[in-house]
Order: C-alpha cells, then sequence, then structure tokens
C-alpha cells in the first residue's frame, strides 16, 4: 500500500450533495477528494429525479393540452413509448458521468474512483477497482455523502426474484404489459402514473393509503386522478407473499387475493447507505448516523460529518445540496477557527430548515406541492397552529384547464400569526410552492402578507382566497 496523501477535507460520494461539499470547501480556499465507487453526479442524476420526471413529463403535457377545448382537437395521436425513453436517456446522459468528472476538474477537485473505508480519525482507505489501494488523510473532516438505499420488505419468496427498484425503474429500455408497484410513498405513485401512460396496466398495493405524510384532501386529488386513468390503487393491503409462475409476478396481497404482472416494482422507502463504510470498528452504530445542522456527527470527535440522506435528515436532494453548503461553509469556517461545536439557526451555518421549512413535490398529474409543516405536524411540535383551507378556483385556474381540479391549505402560527405551513394540490402547482417557502423561511407576518398582491388572471390568486378566508 502506497502512503498515506494529505488533503483538507474527504468526501465519501460524488453525488449532488457531495459534489456541493467539495466546491464550497474549495471555493473557501480548502483542497478536497471526492471518493466514488459508481457515477459521478449520484443517484438523483442517473436513476431518481431527472429520469423519473422526464418519464412524467411527456404524459403531463398531453393531458394539459387535452384539459383545454380547441387544444384538445388537436391531439390525435398518443404517447410514443420510445421517443419518452429515448428522451429519459438524454438526461442521463446515457449513464456516461464524462461531464460530471470534467466539472470536478474544472473546480479543482480531486477524484478517485473506488469504495471508501474509514480506517481511523481523519483516516479514508480506498479500493480501486484494479485491486490497488490508496491512503488519504484529512487535515480537518471526512465527510459522509454516500446517499441512501431502498428499504425492501421482508416479504415471502421476494428475495429470490429478479424485482425492479427504482433504479431499474428508471433505466428500464422498455415498457412491460403489466406492472405491480409495491409501495403508496411519492416514488411508487409517481412511476406507477409514468408507466401507466406509457401503456402498461398498472396495479399498485399500499400497505395503508397513498402518500400519507401529504394532507388527505391533497392525496385524495392524487388518488382520484390515478384510479380515474385506470390504475387500480389498493389501499390498506398487505403483501404477503410473492413468487414467480410462467414468468409472471404473483403477489399474494389481502386477505386470499392475487395480482399478477409481468414486471414488480418495489418502492417501500430508503434509508441512510452507512454500512460498510468502517465506522463499527470507530465505535460509531451506522444505523444512528446523523448530523446535526452543520453536518457533525456527534460524539465522533468533531471531524466526521454525514450530510444528505447519509445524515438522516431530510430524503430530498435539493434538502441535501443545502445541508452540503451549510456543511462546507461551516468545515471551512471551524478550520479557520472562526466557528465552534455549534452553530445558531439560519446562520450560514445550519440547516434550519431541515426542521420547518422542507419544501417538497409530488411530480404526479396532479401535482403536490408543500412546505413546512401539516396542521398535525405543527400541533404536535407545540403550535398554536390553525388551519385554512379550500378548493383552487380562482380565474387563473380556469384558465389553465376546462375541468381544474385543486385545493389549496395555510397553516398559521395563531400567537406569531406567521404561515408556517402550505400545501397546494392540482395541476402544476410546483411553481406556487417557492412564494410559499419564502413566506415560510422569512416568517412573513400575515398583515405584510396581504399586501403581497397576485397577479390576475393567475392560479397565485388562490393566495388572496386563502387569506380572505382566514380573516384578512
Amino acid at each position: 500500500m502506497s502512503e498515506s496523501k494529505t488533503t483538507d477535507v474527504i468526501i465519501i460520494g460524488a453525488g449532488a450533495v457531495g459534489e456541493n461539499v467539495a466546491g464550497r470547501v474549495v471555493q473557501k480556499g480548502l483542497t478536497a477528494v471526492l471518493v466514488e465507487s459508481d457515477l459521478v453526479g449520484g443517484e438523483c442524476s442517473y436513476w431518481a429525479c431527472m429520469p423519473s420526471k422526464a418519464l412524467l413529463r411527456p404524459g403531463t403535457v398531453l393531458n394539459a393540452a387535452r384539459a383545454v377545448a380547441g387544444a384538445r382537437e388537436a391531439v390525435t395521436g398518443t404517447i410514443d413509448p420510445q421517443q419518452v425513453l429515448a428522451r429519459r436517456t438524454s438526461f442521463t446522459s446515457g449513464w456516461d458521468d464524462a461531464s460530471q468528472e470534467e466539472w470536478v476538474a474544472s473546480a479543482g477537485i480531486a477524484l478517485e474512483r473506488g469504495w471508501a473505508t474509514v480506517t481511523g480519525e481523519r483516516e479514508v482507505s480506498i479500493r480501486h477497482k484494479d485491486g490497488s489501494e490508496s491512503r488519504y488523510r484529512a487535515a480537518h473532516a471526512v465527510v459522509l455523502a454516500t446517499g441512501s438505499t431502498p428499504t425492501i420488505p421482508p416479504i415471502e419468496g421476494l428475495a429470490d426474484l429478479d424485482y425492479w427498484t427504482t433504479r431499474e425503474a428508471t433505466s428500464a429500455e422498455t415498457v412491460p404489459a403489466s406492472l405491480a408497484v409495491l409501495g403508496g410513498g411519492v416514488a411508487g405513485v409517481e412511476l406507477a402514473q409514468a408507466y401507466a401512460r406509457l401503456g402498461a396496466e398498472v396495479t399498485v398495493i399500499a400497505r395503508s393509503g397513498i402518500l400519507g405524510t401529504y394532507p388527505a384532501e391533497a392525496s385524495g386529488l392524487v388518488l382520484t386522478a390515478l384510479r380515474g386513468e385506470g390504475i387500480a390503487v389498493l389501499t390498506d393491503t398487505a403483501t404477503n407473499a410473492v413468487r414467480k409462475v410462467d414468468g409472471m409476478f404473483v403477489l399474494d396481497v389481502g386477505d386470499g387475493g392475487t395480482v399478477t404482472a409481468e414486471r414488480l416494482l418495489v418502492s417501500t422507502g430508503r434509508h441512510p447507505h452507512t454500512t460498510g463504510l468502517g465506522l463499527e470498528e470507530l465505535g460509531l452504530e451506522p444505523k444512528k448516523i446523523r448530523g446535526d445542522a452543520t453536518g457533525l456527527v456527534p460524539d465522533a470527535g468533531g471531524w466526521l460529518y454525514a450530510v444528505g440522506d447519509a445524515g438522516g435528515r431530510v430524503q430530498l436532494t435539493h434538502q441535501g445540496k443545502y445541508e452540503a453548503r451549510m456543511t462546507g461553509d461551516a468545515i471551512a469556517a471551524r478550520a479557520a477557527g472562526t466557528l465552534g461545536a455549534t452553530a445558531e439557526d439560519w446562520s450560514p451555518y445550519a440547516a434550519t430548515a431541515d426542521d420547518v421549512a422542507v419544501p417538497q413535490v409530488v411530480f404526479t398529474d396532479p401535482e403536490i406541492a408543500m412546505v413546512g409543516r401539516t396542521l398535525e405536524q405543527a400541533r404536535k411540535d407545540g403550535v398554536n397552529a390553525s388551519e385554512t383551507s379550500l378548493p383552487i378556483a380562482v380565474a387563473g385556474s380556469s384558465l389553465h384547464g376546462d375541468d381544474y381540479s385543486g385545493w389549496a391549505q395555510i397553516v398559521v402560527d395563531e400567537d406569531s400569526k406567521v404561515l408556517v405551513g402550505v400545501t397546494f394540490a392540482g395541476p402544476e402547482v410546483s411553481e406556487l410552492l417557492h412564494s410559499a417557502t419564502i413566506a415560510v423561511v422569512g416568517e412573513v407576518p400575515l398583515h405584510r402578507l396581504w399586501h403581497a398582491v397576485p397577479a390576475y388572471p393567475t392560479v397565485s390568486e388562490v393566495w388572496l382566497r386563502l387569506l380572505e378566508k382566514y380573516g384578512m
């Protein structure tokens, strides 16, 4: 084994989060090395955010055209699955990370390809694909940005089968005739609708309801849309066993029922990918790794950080990149001696929004866009909260589509009279979300928000209607 190389910061994982940590520390004058065993750019670029949205977008556009008289008459054809898959592939660069590798080099960041093991305080060994090994020692920090991995339920027979996870679903080269989706979360529901619109017969099996972390009125709109498109959605349904019969997946569900499909997508959640990194030898429990607001792992000696999915805070790419910016700046500040063990809320070093203002979108058609806390979450946190909700029925929504159906809600802290949560559900409501995020993060008082006049005729007029109903 060669002699150890020295750098200021070692980042394990070159996905979007790891790249952002590395970019920030280098901008602040430190040196950094990224270690990656797969594609530089990570899950979001190649198997999650980008390809899944590329699969969804053509169906959403077609549906939007059909929702407007005059335009619907011009729609004479159907979706071309192969063109959709080809466009999807273009967003992954054909699963080639050459351009991402070029960015890493241009940013002044070193890149090591291989599998990393944390072997000691600030020490990392790397096993390369050719069998050789390298060793690095960090002057300041080691950062875990290793993302997450699918959580597979212990269903009888499942482990022995060639089921899909989201990776296979987003990179498939053909559309199956039928698809069973196990799980009613965001990824499962999005991919169910995408494949149904590409021509597959789709069945969703959910142990409880679908999209259970969102208000019932919002998830209900999505459920109605899915069923209206011919997708079978089995809620409150257990999957007891899975087997293959004549090349088909057969799922034993509920009280004696079965679901048969050509392909099975298992989308039952994800968990931090923190095993196999050598953490046990350092006295750390991989399943309990969690970064604080600066990404620092408590009780690890002040040098180990965990961010993004690996940090156990919020499993969303944009939030992970936000954490990465804070962590990179915190590492640089601690290296300069200008930041202690903790950071103040809302400072440049603390990912405070993780706790109170996480924006998230379900890219189904209709969409759900939410930021902050639901009424139930707010009250659980001790907030004296109220909610105001109504259908989205304004001039802008009527112009958007002839049968526009949507719903909106604000959650108000009655003591401070600021918003602590906002949810929109309806076609393309994701474009309303950032205004809500600003209102929640900025703690804009309702008496000032009343003066933020929405342009007419836009869907944003729903803000005015919500505030009027609240009592402004």
